[in-house]
């Protein structure tokens, strides 16, 4: 794949010292640590090793660098995204699928970002709590039904947009687990009903959260550590109306795997979106939902510094999993439960491939072949951190040409 013509790694390293210094005192140490590793991201800082093409009339060479694998980091998600989704492959149901998104109130989203871990956590259990409960209710759907859920907290400005992707399929099993009972053709449940059920959840659980000091203020919300101001915050919450929405139906499991591959492993920008950047400003796409048609996509310059305020406004705190399972895919009988699924489905069971134990003396063998003649690329030479490889690859020289014109 080529590479972008322009990086956030390109960005970082042109304009981070000077925003490091600009805001000394008020960076996470979390915050720093992404910017670093995004920084040194596939550079002789994390090593690397080459590769030589083992057919000799070709002989192609390459060095390649090691990456970061932050999660932040716009280079290192592909990878993770394909193992990931390898992994899910074989849990996949020959049903369809519902794509629901639960989001919340811009105040809410407010004090998220001065309560990350609590707030995030909290969104993500509501949601998964308020789909669990209506599906299981004989009105609605009647099953016990398993989720995949996906936090996102951008908006496709940068901005701060806390909200959960849901991934759920088109049924689950009765109470006794003895039967498959499959949703309506097209319809899962009323998103009024899930958006008024959510509300009342996440509200309930802010205002517990609140009683018990998990919640801390600052700035222009510092009033909000008093309970009676946390009160009337959140009074009037509870007469509008959330938005959650449920999409169409995927086509088919594979039509999920994509969308996955999409939304799992997503970072806030991808280098993809990058237009041009200099000292006066850092252009990028960016999509307005407001609008339809190719006329949604439009251009926006931010300076340097707000760019990077932004990027690191998505840093999530350390050890927070922002892919979770619910329901019958929750860790705990997670196989059990899809064994049984597809049982009641007649999905013939999966065979697990035998993991192959490569001899001590096998050459490494990249998984991507020679890009010129197809064949296997052998790792020559590993260097470590900080180094440079010995070996080099020898210049291609010029072809001669005659112009004979």
């Amino acid at each position: 794949m080529r590479r972008p013509a322009l990086e956030v790694a390109d960005i970082f390293r042109d304009h981070g010292p000077a925003w490091r210094e600009a805001n000394r005192g008020h960076v996470s140490l979390d915050q720093l640590k992404v910017m670093s590793a995004i920084e040194r991201c596939r550079t002789a800082a994390f090593g690397g090793y080459v590769a030589r093409c083992e057919n000799e009339k070709c002989g192609h060479t390459v060095i390649a660098y090691c990456s970061c694998r932050d999660r932040h980091c716009p280079k290192c998600q592909g990878a993770a995204a394909r193992k990931w989704l390898a992994e899910r492959e074989a849990e996949l149901l020959p049903v369809g699928y519902f794509h629901v998104v639960y989001t919340v109130p811009a105040p809410i989203a407010d004090i998220a970002y001065q309560n990350k871990r609590t707030i995030y956590d909290l969104l993500m259990k509501a949601a998964a709590e308020t789909t669990l409960t209506i599906a299981a209710d004989p009105r609605h759907l009647g099953a016990r039904i398993g989720i995949t859920a996906v936090l996102h907290t951008w908006g496709s400005a940068l901005t701060h947009h806390p909200h959960v992707h849901m991934i759920v399929p088109a049924g689950g099993l009765s109470a006794d687990g003895g039967r498959w009972i499959a949703s309506r053709p097209g319809f899962l449940v009323h998103v009024k009903v899930l958006s008024r059920l959510f509300r009342g959840r996440l509200l309930a659980m802010l205002a517990e959260a609140h009683a018990q000091d998990r919640l801390t203020f600052f700035g222009k919300h510092a009033a909000l550590a008093d309970k009676r101001a946390f009160k009337r915050f959140l009074a009037p919450l509870r007469r509008r109306e959330w938005v959650v929405y449920s999409k169409k139906p995927f086509a088919g499991p594979q039509a999920v795997l994509t969308y996955l591959s999409r939304y799992t492993h997503r970072v806030a920008i991808s280098n993809r979106r990058l237009i041009a950047a200099d000292d006066g400003g850092i252009a990028f796409r960016w999509k307005d939902y407001r609008l339809q048609g190719p006329d949604r996509w439009k251009t926006m310059t931010l300076h340097p510094h707000e760019f990077i305020r932004r990027f690191l406004m998505h840093v999530l705190p350390k050890g927070f999993h922002r892919i979770r399972h619910y329901g019958l895919f929750a860790n705990g009988n997670r196989a059990d439960n899809i064994a049984r699924m597809r049982e009641l489905l007649r999905v013939a069971p999966v065979v697990e491939p035998e993991e192959k134990t490569a001899a001590p003396d096998e050459p490494c063998v990249l998984a991507c072949p020679c890009p010129r003649c197809g064949g296997r690329m052998i790792v020559i030479e590993v260097f470590a951190r900080g180094c440079e490889p010995r070996y080099r690859p020898a210049p291609v020289p010029t072809p001669i040409r005659i112009d004979t014109s």
